[in-house]
């Protein structure tokens, strides 16, 4: 069977998989906090049909030897953690990182989940949460009747309540920040989880060495790049057509040497 067929077949599925992730990062150009993918790859292993070095007469040897290369396969599909632009939007409990960190809010299950989407809400409870009604972690409560709630760079929350006319502290947000953002496990609806690869959670205050500001009445947009993705996508086309090419090439040689029979 000749070689090329399957190394053009691990190419188009190489290429198909490269193009569903950029088809997820398009998707969710709009989408607050998102944070693009990358596909890398890398090569199968090799046919050895000479050794380099091996003896090619008493007094000689080969210099590079004769190695096949038997196609790519997938290395890794990584998130790539970048600043997204801050997006104003008026909203008092819209919050935005301008650094390293993440929002840890707690799912129905107990666990705790870190997002970078701060497009918080208040629920009838009067907690801070996230648009599917996660709070966020340390709780944060603010009591009916509040009105001008501020949030400093520091993470400070605070309200005029009633008809006071000083504010007062409610609440603090944290962030938190791991050893290794790529080895986040993302769980869908702007969220992530820890894993082995990214490390504990490390809590910190917002502006701590480390650990980015918070801006209020902002939010962070997606970091996706259209314009590269868009020529990363033709890239893909033309790397499958190619590798189709191939196949269709290899079939041909299959079926010239077929009709000498």
């Amino acid at each position: 069977m000749i070689r090329s067929l399957w190394t053009g077949t691990t190419g188009m599925n190489a290429q198909q998989l490269n193009l569903d992730v950029i088809a997820n990062n398009l998707a969710n150009v709009s989408t607050t906090g998102f944070k693009k993918s990358r596909a890398d790859f890398q090569d199968l292993m090799y046919q050895i049909m000479r050794v380099p070095g091996s003896q090619t007469s008493v007094d000689t040897e080969s210099p590079t030897g004769i190695q096949v290369g038997l196609g790519v396969r997938p290395a890794a599909v990584q998130k790539i953690f970048t600043q997204g632009d801050l997006i104003n939007t008026e909203n008092e409990l819209d919050v935005a990182i301008e650094g390293a960190g993440f929002f840890q809010v707690e799912l129905p299950n107990g666990e705790d989940a870190y997002t970078r989407a701060g497009s918080f809400k208040r629920d009838s409870d009067g907690r801070m949460t996230t648009s599917d009604g996660y709070p966020v972690i340390p709780a944060i409560t603010i009591p009916d009747g509040s009105k001008e709630i501020t949030i400093s760079e520091t993470g400070i929350v605070s309200a005029i309540i009633g008809d006071d006319t000083e504010s007062t502290e409610v609440g603090e947000l944290e962030t938190v920040t791991f050893t290794n953002n790529g080895g986040l496990l993302a769980i869908g609806k702007n969220l992530f989880r820890d894993s082995d690869a990214s490390g504990d959670a490390q809590a910190g205050t917002p502006g701590d060495d480390g650990y980015g500001l918070l801006l209020q009445f902002y939010i962070e947009g997606s970091n996706v790049n259209i314009v590269e993705e868009m020529a990363a996508m033709i890239t893909t086309q033309r790397a499958y057509e190619i590798n189709s090419k191939s196949i269709q090439t290899s079939d041909e040689m299959m079926q010239t040497t077929n009709n000498m029979v």
